[in-house]
C-alpha cells in the first residue's frame, strides 16, 4: 500500500512538472507567432496550474497576452468551461 502511494505521488509530481512546461507568459510566443485556438484550449486546461505558478513568478499569467484574438479566446473558454463545468457531473443529486 505504501509503494502505491509513493508511486502515485511521483506520477502526480511528474505530470504537474510536465504541464508547467508551456504555460502562458513563458516567452514562447511573439507577435509573428501568436498563440492560436489549440493553444487556447491547452491554456484553459492548465489554468489552475498557471494560477498557482503565477503566484511565485511574476511573468506567468493564466491567459496568453500574445494571441490570435477571437479564436484563442474561444479555445480558452471552451476548455475552462468544460473542465470546471465537468465537476458538476460528480455532485450528488438531492
Amino acid at each position: 500500500m505504501k509503494k502505491k502511494i509513493i508511486l502515485l505521488g511521483v506520477m502526480v509530481a511528474f505530470i504537474v512538472l510536465t504541464l508547467t512546461g508551456c504555460i502562458p507568459g513563458d516567452g514562447t510566443y511573439t507577435s509573428s507567432k501568436p498563440a492560436g485556438f489549440f493553444w487556447g484550449i491547452w491554456h484553459g486546461w492548465i489554468a489552475p496550474i498557471s494560477l498557482i505558478t503565477g503566484l511565485f513568478k511574476e511573468n506567468i499569467r493564466v491567459y496568453e497576452i500574445i494571441n490570435t484574438g477571437w479564436w484563442y479566446d474561444l479555445g480558452f473558454y471552451i476548455a475552462v468551461i468544460s473542465g470546471f463545468g465537468g465537476l458538476s457531473l460528480f455532485r450528488k443529486k438531492e
